[in-house]
């Protein structure tokens, strides 16, 4: 079993309208490396195809260097249950499960 420890960076509801919250989180050590804003965006403007093609390595690089969020779907229940908001740390503990066939 592996406990790994995350901060919640964003809560939203599900985007097709179900009764689901979608819980995005970060690993401590990505937000002390680069102070991370949930409503930064970064946006690159091209004026030719080669200028998409030139600088296109450097802007997903770019997009990538605050690390990849981890995002958990809950029930209303569950979210309400675990009264969680943005900033504090959660832990998860991932273990595997042994699937046996028949």
């Amino acid at each position: 079993m592996l406990k790994k420890e995350y901060v919640v960076t964003e809560i939203t509801a599900a985007p097709d309208g179900s009764p689901y919250v979608l819980v995005s989180l970060r690993d401590p050590k990505d937000l002390r490396e680069r102070q991370f804003s949930p409503m930064e965006v970064q946006f690159s403007s091209f004026r030719t195809m080669d200028d998409l093609f030139k600088n296109l390595g450097r802007t997903l690089t770019a997009q990538m260097m605050g690390g990849f969020a981890t995002v958990i779907k809950l029930t209303l229940n569950e979210y309400e249950e675990l009264n969680i908001k943005v900033g504090e740390k959660l832990v998860l503990d991932i273990s595997k499960v042994e699937v046996v066939s028949v």
